[in-house]
């Protein structure tokens, strides 16, 4: 009995170059994924090296600001430490002397609220147009004046420059309607 084969002849050939080509694109496909591994991993790496600066840059700034609040803590309380942070144009009594530290941790809480978004510019505003009702605390403005012109192009010089309009639009205006005086600058 003679034994049947099923099929054409010279499919093995084709089959065989078949395999080879299916081979070939499986080998093509090992080593694009192996590159889109190796891509995922170096951004993977980059994200935690990014997230690892940006914890360092805040810890140092909350590091920097509790430093802040402690040197003017210690030169409110000790008035012989407090001539050392007299910046201001003029003689200082030792009282108006801590009356303006106090001012500038009041402003420095405000500014690195907003900083950290926890006010938005507006509120800043809002807020910096109620401590200005303060005579004491438009005294200390008035006295940094030649402090905040150092500033050049910041941030901080920005928000001050708003401060100081604020603050004349307010020494113009009727005292009794300083709540609407103004206008708030808006997210930029």
């Amino acid at each position: 009995m003679a034994t049947r084969k099923y099929g054409v002849r010279g499919l093995g050939s084709a089959a065989a170059a078949g395999l080879g080509v299916v081979a070939g694109v499986l080998a093509c496909k090992a080593a694009e994924r192996g590159r889109l591994d190796a891509l995922c991993a170096r951004v993977e790496r980059l994200e935690d090296e990014a997230r690892t600066a940006q914890n360092a840059r805040a810890n140092l700034v909350a590091w920097q600001q509790r430093q802040h609040w402690e040197l003017l803590s210690k030169a409110i309380d000790d008035p012989e430490l407090a001539e050392v942070l007299d910046h201001y144009e003029g003689n200082l009594t030792p009282k108006q002397r801590r009356q303006y530290l106090f001012a500038n941790a009041m402003y420095t809480n405000l500014l690195t609220s907003y900083r950290i978004g926890n006010l938005s510019k507006d509120e800043f505003f809002q807020h910096v147009r109620g401590m200005l009702q303060n005579p004491v605390m438009r005294e200390y403005w008035h006295a940094g004046e030649q402090q905040r012109a150092s500033l050049a192009d910041t941030e901080e010089a920005g928000l001050g420059l708003i401060v100081d309009e604020l603050l004349h639009e307010l020494e113009e205006a009727d005292p009794e309607e300083w709540w609407v005086v103004g206008d708030p600058p808006g997210e930029q």
